[in-house]
């Protein structure tokens, strides 16, 4: 074997590389939104509405629509 075959299927290597980039984006972005909502505590409203909020929020809303995207895409 060279050093660029590992022995495994590329379409078996393709499949992981999907699984592992899904996670990955997945993860990045629950960890991001989660640091923001709650860290610095974007995500609560306690005195009402403010802007940063709203902004929260909408980032929220985009942000997940282009992951749900990216899924999509990638395993179309």
């Amino acid at each position: 074997m060279d050093e660029y075959n590992s022995g495994m299927d590329p379409e078996i290597k393709r499949y992981f590389r999907k699984i592992v980039n899904s996670f990955s984006w997945g993860a990045l972005w629950l960890l991001s939104i989660a640091t923001l909502g709650i860290f610095f505590r974007l995500g609560f409203v306690l005195n009402g509405i403010q802007w940063y909020n709203v902004l929260f929020y909408l980032i929220f809303i985009i942000s997940l629509y282009m992951l749900l995207r990216y899924y999509y895409k990638a395993w179309k």
